[in-house]
């Protein structure tokens, strides 16, 4: 290439036709071939030639598709479309209703504890109306078996003595005595345990104290008035009558 009135190095390609070639074969020494060789020589300027559509590179990330099991993978910040604005929408959805069953879950198992410290306390509370109202009903009963209780005592002193109907009615208070003592054993009501046990000021109470050799002391000689409690709750204490040292 000829360099131009600037100095600089043209820019003009040199392009070369068959019939330059075929002259060239000639061994170049025909005039005609050489004025062939001008004539077929074309040259183009790179300023005007026409620029060719860029490929796209080939190293550009293909854009991901949704994995397999449903997850979708990573997304290029520049793509996008109805799909991935859906996926997107469904995984927020699904947080949310994820943390929806944990609160829920969570006031199951609240409302389920309050709900056993509930039944828990009725009972409890069940049970100390139950024992109150028994204590209640014993407590205005016991005078009535006691009355009972002393006049079979009274009366069998003088039961040989007197008529067959009378020994017949004594036989039906007798009776009554029995049952209403049933009864008040169903509510749970007992007798407290005196004659011959220790002295324990809890259950009993000191009417009259003798000294004897023929106890221990601090021993129940005799009970006067039966004592009677409803499980660890004591109605009324028995009233006896307890050895001391002489």
């Amino acid at each position: 290439m000829v360099p131009d009135n600037n100095g600089e190095r043209s820019n003009r390609i040199p392009i070369s036709f068959p019939d330059a070639d075929e002259s060239e074969a000639d061994g170049g020494t025909s005039p005609t071939s050489n004025e062939n060789r001008a004539n077929n020589t074309m040259t183009f300027d790179n300023d005007v030639m026409p620029e060719e559509e860029i490929p796209a590179h080939e190293d550009a990330p293909p854009t991901p598709s949704p994995q397999a099991d449903g997850s979708p993978g990573e997304v290029s910040a520049v793509s996008g479309g109805p799909e991935v604005a859906e996926l997107v929408a469904t995984r927020a959805e699904l947080k949310r209703l994820e943390n929806e069953v944990k609160d829920l879950r969570d006031s199951l198992a609240r409302r389920q504890a309050d709900f056993e410290n509930y039944r828990k306390r009725m009972e409890r509370e069940r049970s100390e109306t139950y024992s109150r109202v028994v204590v209640d009903i014993a407590a205005k009963l016991l005078p009535v078996l006691d009355n009972l209780k002393r006049a079979l005592e009274t009366e069998a002193s003088v039961e040989a003595s007197e008529s067959d109907e009378f020994r017949h009615f004594l036989s039906g208070v007798d009776l009554i005595y029995k049952q209403l003592g049933g009864v008040l054993d169903a509510l749970g009501v007992k007798a407290v345990p005196a004659e011959g046990e220790l002295f324990d000021p809890h259950l009993h109470e000191a009417v009259v104290t003798e000294p004897t050799d023929d106890y221990e002391p601090d021993t129940v000689m005799q009970e006067i008035v039966r004592g009677f409690k409803v499980g660890d709750k004591l109605i009324r204490p028995a009233l006896v009558k307890v050895a001391v040292k002489p």
